[in-house]
């Protein structure tokens, strides 16, 4: 374990450290069955706040998953913490209230953490799934910006413009049939840059015009599915 861990451990501790020693000093250790309640769910819920972070999701958003889950656990624990204290200065005989009114609270917040981490695995397979549908556009449109700053000549940037318009307005969806045509775009752009780095104008010119009949007949294609 490194220095940090420990420091972290640490600081997890210094609650329980200190909620025990002035639940045993103060109170003693004979309780009833309603303070061990209170003293049960008291634990079970900041428990639960330090298991939180194995609960968040990873992905782009993990750091907006973090700052729910974490909400409402916290919110969880304070609320808890602050009836449980209620219960076990009360001391009730009867252990009914304290076991319903916690349990409910236990069961509403397990509702509203279990339903956010639904919440959570849907956006974060949506972003997943979107990651790939955005490469294609996205890496063509870098090479092109790139190699825009390389041409020199003014119908040969024209050209490469065309092109680099043509896919930065393309639509963004995937779709498996259009996978060999956006691949051998990818290509093309590549035989692009070749010709840029070689100052071929000839070629540059033929590639653009390759290249801006796929891009229209790849972004056709895409409409006709949809």
């Amino acid at each position: 374990m490194n220095k940090k861990n420990i420091l972290w451990a640490t600081l997890n501790l210094i609650f329980l450290v200190i909620f025990n020693v002035l639940f045993f000093v103060l109170g003693g250790t004979e309780h009833n069955a309603s303070v061990w309640i209170s003293y049960v769910f008291i634990h079970f819920a900041y428990l639960m706040l330090l298991l939180t972070p194995r609960l968040i999701r990873s992905g782009k958003s993990k750091a907006v998953f973090g700052f729910s889950l974490y909400s409402i656990s916290a919110i969880y624990f304070l609320v808890e913490f602050v009836i449980g204290i209620v219960f076990i200065l009360i001391a009730s005989d009867s252990s009914t209230a304290p076991l319903l009114v916690q349990l409910c609270i236990a069961g509403l917040y397990g509702i509203i953490l279990v339903s956010n981490m639904l919440a959570n695995e849907y956006t974060a397979n949506a972003e997943e799934k979107r990651q790939p549908q955005i490469t294609y556009v996205k890496d063509a449109s870098a090479k092109l910006k790139i190699l825009l700053e390389k041409v020199t000549d003014k119908e040969a940037k024209k050209k490469v413009e065309q092109v680099f318009d043509a896919v930065y307005s393309s639509p963004v969806k995937l779709h498996p049939d259009l996978a060999q045509k956006e691949n051998n775009i990818l290509q093309a752009i590549n035989e692009l840059e070749r010709a840029v780095s070689a100052g071929d104008k000839e070629s540059i010119i033929s590639t653009t015009n390759i290249l801006l009949v796929s891009i229209n007949e790849r972004n056709n294609i895409l409409k006709s599915l949809n």
